[in-house]
């Protein structure tokens, strides 16, 4: 079963009080799984990381053998494709992640997108932290 997912990961200060959020689709149905999650305070890297490890974790669980993966971190992204090498021993474990999760699938696949393609995923990152008292 082929997934799409659109993830978000943000930080108010950086590091600071931070939020993941994001869609999870099923291809063929459409059908939509949102998430946004308070995760304390991190860096907005971090934030971003987390947010596709949960985003992949969810379409894994719903049977998932691909999914292709949007995000509006250019770095997150241009690391994921090894077009940069991760030099931060924090994301570095993050990334190990993404990668042992990846192993689990057919085919996979990480895009940049601009935020303004993003919305749903940043409104989700938003009402997280917002509706925390931190």
């Amino acid at each position: 079963m082929k997934y799409i997912t659109f993830t978000d990961g943000g930080a108010r200060g950086n590091p600071g009080p931070a939020a993941i959020g994001g869609v999870v689709i099923e291809k063929n149905s459409n059908k939509k799984i949102s998430f946004h999650q308070y995760i304390g305070n991190t860096t907005n890297n971090q934030a971003e990381y987390k947010a596709l490890i949960h985003a992949m974790k969810t379409a894994i669980e719903c049977g998932a053998s691909e999914i292709e993966c949007f995000l509006d971190s250019e770095l997150i992204v241009k690391q994921l494709n090894r077009e940069y090498r991760v030099k931060d021993k924090d994301l570095g474990q993050l990334f190990l992640a993404v990668w042992n999760l990846s192993a689990r699938l057919k085919k996979i696949s990480f895009h940049h997108i601009r935020r303004e393609k993003n919305k749903e995923a940043d409104a989700l990152v938003n009402y997280a932290l917002d509706e925390r008292k931190y």
